[in-house]
Order: C-alpha cells, then sequence, then structure tokens
C-alpha cells in the first residue's frame, strides 16, 4: 500500500444506532453476562459514543442477539384444516346420496388428513421447542 491513499473515513453514529447498542448492553446485563457496574459504565460510553467503531468495541464481547422465534401462522392451518372437514363433509354425503355398499371417500379422507398433519408438522404447530438445550 502506498502513503497516497486515503484512509477510511470513520462513520458517525445515529441516535438509533446508540438506543439500539444501548438496548443490547442492557439486556446483556439484565441477563447476567455484564455487572451492574459494567453496564452503567457501557450504556454511559454508548451515549458519548460518536462514531459507529466505537459502538461495536462495547459489544464485542457479547454474543450475537438472537432474533425472537416467530409464531407459526395459525391461520393458514386453520383455513387448511376447514377446507379439509368441508370436502370430507361432501364427500361423506356423496356417499349416502349414491347408496354405495363400500365406503369408499376413506381413502380420499385419509389423504386429506394427512395433508393437514403435515402442514401442522412443518408450521411447528402445535408449537415445538427447538431452542431449549437439555441438561
Amino acid at each position: 500500500m502506498s502513503s497516497t491513499e486515503p484512509t477510511p473515513a470513520r462513520i458517525r453514529a445515529s441516535d438509533a444506532e446508540r438506543e439500539r447498542v444501548a438496548t443490547r448492553v442492557q439486556s446483556a446485563g439484565a441477563a447476567g453476562r455484564l455487572t451492574i457496574t459494567e453496564t452503567d459504565e457501557r450504556v454511559a460510553a454508548v451515549y458519548a459514543a460518536t462514531f459507529t467503531d466505537e459502538l461495536a468495541a462495547l459489544t464485542a464481547d457479547l454474543p450475537p442477539d438472537r432474533p425472537s422465534p416467530r409464531r407459526p401462522p395459525v391461520r393458514a392451518l386453520r383455513v387448511h384444516a376447514a377446507i379439509a372437514v368441508a370436502l370430507s363433509v361432501l364427500l361423506v354425503v356423496r356417499w349416502v346420496v349414491s347408496g354405495a355398499d363400500f365406503f369408499w371417500p376413506v381413502m380420499p379422507i385419509f389423504w386429506l388428513a394427512v395433508s393437514v398433519a403435515g402442514h401442522a408438522w412443518v408450521r411447528g404447530f402445535p408449537a415445538r421447542r427447538r431452542d431449549v438445550v437439555p441438561y
């Protein structure tokens, strides 16, 4: 590298970035990762920070934030189940009206039930606990 190349400019931190980092430091303190004194010192340093690299240094030793788990969309599953029930009722009514001796709607109803169960399993309903660490 030659000495004539410009050094990268530091980027100023916005109020929103300071608030985000302050919230992260406070949540780390609430989780017991920082002492009360460390939390207070870091929060004061967050609000005194001018540049984004100063903010990054305050959270460098903290684990990354985990996004909150999303709740599975229950509405889509309810619609799917309602359609499956409606089709099952229509199939049974058609069987009764046709006067057939054997209950032929059993296979379509079975596959409708399998599709609803598969939908529920893929969407995680009932909610499965994937983030629990077994002890």
